[in-house]
């Protein structure tokens, strides 16, 4: 038996058991997504694995995003301005 995956697709868990290894071939070549249902209702998406991005592009997206605080234990306004004070 042939299975064709045009877009998402769904399928039970007792067609999905039945022909697994079939959808998982599926899911990795043609890298679209599989939902799996329990009585109509979508339980799991089977993707394709990719590999994680460089750490080092992940991080280069967050540099000059830091706040420095030179004291951080330092309240960051004075008691002078605090509303529930006055």
């Amino acid at each position: 038996m042939t299975i064709v995956m045009q877009q998402i697709q769904q399928v039970s868990k007792s067609q999905f058991k039945a022909q697994a290894l079939e959808y998982l071939r599926l899911v990795q070549t043609q890298k679209q997504p599989l939902i799996i249902t329990h009585a109509g209702k979508p339980v799991i998406k089977v993707t394709s694995y990719q590999e994680e991005k460089d750490p080092e592009a992940i991080l280069q997206s967050l540099r000059g995003t830091l706040v420095y605080y030179k004291d951080p234990n330092e309240p960051a306004i004075s008691p002078d301005e605090w509303e529930v004070l006055k």
